[in-house]
């Protein structure tokens, strides 16, 4: 059994509390680069990344130590920070000593050696400064500290061990939880089956009504075994996907053999905010109870989730988590390493500081990914990379800050007033070439100074929060490039904002999609492929698959309207022929219709002139910020026996995600084609996008919005005894170059 020594060491090696007290990190780039700023002084001789291995109690051990100077016999372990050294943590400082000396064991084993020199090296990237701790220490005695450490982690490996024999078997022989697949399921099942297996990156396009979320991870589980894959993670870029993904385990469990065992650990991943059982306390022992002495009790609480016999969704965990005083949020962290199917958001994945991604690294996993509605990914991770300062907020934090930290406060608001009087008379956002070094240097010492304070002062939210904003500001900053874009804004007097916005996510997710062995990005609107394989920067040889829709031309009627533009100068003019049309559609055949428009303002005043018109046609409206509840209830009236027309804003919460199959929707009217503002942002984000890919207008305005129709569109056919009718109100539907990124088989009886 093979295992990473960094694994093994945070398994056996971690005592006393949770403690994620605020400390500037490094940034992944910095760190990389602060190892080889290290490695780099060593001089002739040193080893840098030096391989090592041993067999320990039947396990094989590997990991890569730092740097090894065969002369000096001194193995280095490298771990970079920012700020006052004496803010490591003991349970930090500890984790790391131990996975020092078991790269020390193996080393002196490897290289027979009798003793060797351990340097845990500390290297400040923003000072340029090393603090290192030397010890010397026997081989005999390293040696033995290692296998007790393997003998704690023995046990635990071979039921591992055991669980991985188990649950491949029974992946193996999966059964399908229906008699029959449906229309085109098949097909769907044995794409995702093979890309698994062939350790593909695969862009794929499934139409509505295949049932896209057994239908992927009925194969991708079946693969695992002959793709000899460690995990599987399903992604998704909606809370209320999440749930259908464990019901859809679940109809798998129960579709197999009573009698046989079910050994395949489901884990829900959820957001922080959503888990956290204290949101006043900070995430440390002193502060919230659940932290104290959490490494103490983990070992208990991950014996007893690991043998649940249910998914450790987030209320199976908090119950777990409950009954052994332990974080649930970070037991769920813990439950990521040895859970073989992770459902949870795609930011795990591919945000900044993404818990999955760490983990592949970490343990060489072969990992299966699968991103479901992957339309979304684009908008996604660019919200993922940009960040944004608000000058309020450090305004209203100034009035009630601590002494302590009042002066740095006061510097950079002085550097927000420097930057104000250079950038702020002007009643438009400004976009700025560079990022204002004076305001970045203010940031820099008031997160120091701010850091310094809450380490040693009880939780403060406000503080915390300002640093947090800083902290991300600056990590981005840092890689700040042509694939972002820096706005200053000025609303009104203390209401200034500084934006660092990403324009092209793909600069940074290419490392993320090189890291699992395959990848599968899935949803009803994937076309053009290109365009989602440059902006999010998957590999060349990235394949694009488009799979025939279940359903045919004949089930749905798709009008057009030559006569009709719904360009901005044509607004006015649009109101009563659009109201004329909704009204006729309806008398010919009354029932549940969305009509989608560009705001909420075109929208109502459609909805007026369609009241004035025609008095007897039944509406309702979208309205802004409505709760899930007013959600619900709008959804919840499409099941009424009298249909209505419902007013809904194009890309909004009404126009993908929901299903109304039947007679709950029999038409919808598109009185838009979705495009983005034509203002100076999309302006500039063009013209990145010309001058990287060629394609600024389509990639900028065209396809994002012809997405946006096709989805909203798509709510109404959902079934293959659907039948209903799609308007396409505005004459540039009729133009080739737009009517082409439509789906094919609205204009088709030919499915396949």
């Amino acid at each position: 059994m093979k295992v990473a020594v960094r694994t093994l060491c945070e398994f056996a090696a971690r005592h006393g509390d949770l403690d994620f007290r605020y400390t500037p990190a490094p940034s992944a780039e910095e760190g990389i680069a602060g190892h080889q700023a290290i490695q780099e002084k060593r001089g002739y001789g040193y080893k840098s990344e030096y391989s090592l291995t041993g067999n320990v109690l039947g396990m094989e051990l590997s990991g890569r130590a730092d740097g090894y100077h065969p002369h000096k016999n001194r193995l280095e372990e490298i771990k970079t920070h920012r700020g006052d050294v004496s803010r490591i943590r003991p349970h930090q400082r500890a984790l790391h000593r131990a996975q020092l000396r078991a790269y020390g064991a193996l080393l002196c084993r490897q290289e027979n050696r009798k003793s060797v020199e351990l340097a845990l090296v500390y290297y400040d990237t923003g000072r340029d400064k090393e603090t290192v701790l030397t010890e010397t220490a026997k081989a005999d005695e390293l040696w033995q500290e290692l296998e007790t450490l393997c003998g704690l982690y023995k046990a635990w490996a071979e039921q591992e061990e055991h669980h991985r024999e188990q649950r491949d078997a029974l992946l193996a022989n999966l059964t399908f939880p229906f008699p029959d697949f449906r229309p085109r399921q098949r097909q769907l099942a044995e794409t995702v089956y093979k890309n698994s297996v062939k350790a593909g990156t695969l862009l794929l396009e499934a139409p509505t009504g295949l049932g896209k979320t057994l239908g992927t991870l009925f194969p991708a589980l079946m693969a695992m075994p002959a793709a000899r894959q460690d995990r599987l993670f399903y992604l998704t870029c909606r809370n209320t996907a999440r749930q259908l993904a464990l019901e859809a385990v679940d109809k798998l469990r129960h579709a197999q053999d009573e009698l046989q065992p079910w050994p395949l650990r489901t884990l829900e991943l959820v957001s922080k905010d959503d888990a956290c059982e204290h949101p006043d306390k900070a995430c440390h022992g002193e502060s919230c109870p659940l932290a104290k002495g959490f490494f103490d009790r983990l070992p208990d609480a991950r014996a007893e989730a690991v043998q649940s016999k249910e998914p450790l969704d987030q209320q199976n965990l908090a119950t777990i988590a409950a009954g052994h005083d332990i974080c649930p949020y970070f037991l769920a962290q813990e439950m990521a390493r040895w859970s073989d199917l992770v459902i949870g958001d795609v930011n795990r994945l591919f945000d900044q500081s993404a818990l999955l991604h760490g983990l592949i690294r970490q343990n060489n996993w072969r990992a299966s990914v699968l991103v479901d509605e992957a339309h979304n990914l684009v908008d996604r991770a660019r919200g993922m990379y940009s960040v944004q300062l608000e000058q309020q907020r450090l305004l209203k934090l100034k009035k009630t800050a601590p002494k302590p930290v009042k002066a740095a406060l006061d510097r950079t608001a002085r550097a927000w007033q420097a930057l104000i009087r250079d950038h702020g008379e002007q009643a438009q956002p400004v976009f700025l070439a560079t990022l204002p070094p004076q305001l970045l240097g203010a940031l820099q010492a008031m997160v120091s100074v701010i850091t310094d304070y809450l380490a040693d002062n009880p939780p403060d939210l406000a503080l915390q929060e300002v640093m947090f904003e800083s902290v991300a500001f600056m990590k981005l900053a840092d890689s700040f490039g042509d694939h972002s874009l820096c706005e200053f804004a000025r609303s009104g007097r203390g209401r200034a904002s500084l934006t660092i916005q990403n324009l092209i996510p793909a600069d940074f997710l290419t490392e993320r999609f090189k890291t699992p062995h395959s990848v599968l990005l899935f949803s009803a609107t994937l076309s053009p492929g290109v365009y989602y394989r440059d902006l999010l920067g998957l590999p060349e040889d990235a394949r694009f698959t488009s799979l025939p829709s279940p359903f045919s031309a004949e089930q749905l009627q798709v009008q057009f309207t030559p006569g009709i533009s719904t360009r901005q100068v044509h607004r006015q003019a649009s109101l009563q022929p659009i109201a004329e049309l909704i009204a006729r559609q309806y008398r010919e055949r009354p029932g549940h219709y969305l009509a989608f428009f560009s705001s909420f303002k075109y929208a109502k005043e459609v909805s007026d002139e369609l009241a004035d018109q025609a008095p007897d046609t039944p509406q309702r409206s979208q309205q802004p910020g409505m709760s899930p509840d007013q959600r619900r209830q709008f959804l919840a009236e499409f099941q009424n026996p009298e249909g209505s027309v419902a007013f809904a804003v194009l890309g909004g919460v009404f126009s993908e995600g929901i299903d109304l199959p039947g007679d709950q929707l029999i038409g919808a009217f598109v009185a838009t084609l979705g495009l983005p503002p034509f203002d100076a942002w999309h302006e500039i984000l063009k013209d990145r996008l010309q001058q990287r890919f060629g394609e600024g207008y389509n990639y900028t305005y065209l396809i994002p919005g012809l997405q946006k129709v096709a989805q909203a569109a798509g709510r109404v056919i959902r079934t293959p005894d659907d039948q209903g009718v799609i308007w396409l109100i505005d004459d540039r539907f009729l133009q080739p170059p737009v009517k082409r990124l439509l789906p094919g088989w609205w204009f088709s009886s030919d499915t396949g």
